[in-house]
């Protein structure tokens, strides 16, 4: 049998990939509501025990955002990103 059949076949692993977490935009919608809040960060996500800190947070474009946020995250998606300024919010990244 060839060397390349006897040899089991093994892929490709990249070093620089991040895994996020997703949150959407109506999650937020939803915490801005419940707690009063104007900003939203890492710390009040942790709070609401949507992540455990130690993830990397991205913000995804579902859902309808109508309060004015400041949102601080480590990535945005494009229309999340102009759906939080279409509202008049914040987006920074961490």
């Amino acid at each position: 049998m060839p060397l390349q059949r006897r040899v089991p076949k093994s892929g490709f692993k990249n070093i620089n990939h991040k895994e996020y977490f997703a949150v959407n935009l109506s999650t937020l919608q939803k915490l801005a509501e419940t707690k009063g809040l104007t900003k939203i960060g890492i710390e009040e996500l942790k709070a609401a025990r949507l992540t455990n800190g130690n993830e990397l947070v991205k913000i995804l474009g579902n859902g309808e955002l109508k309060a004015k946020l400041d949102v601080e995250a480590n990535a945005f998606s494009k229309t999340a990103e102009e759906a939080i300024k279409a509202v008049g919010g914040n987006t920074t990244i961490i």
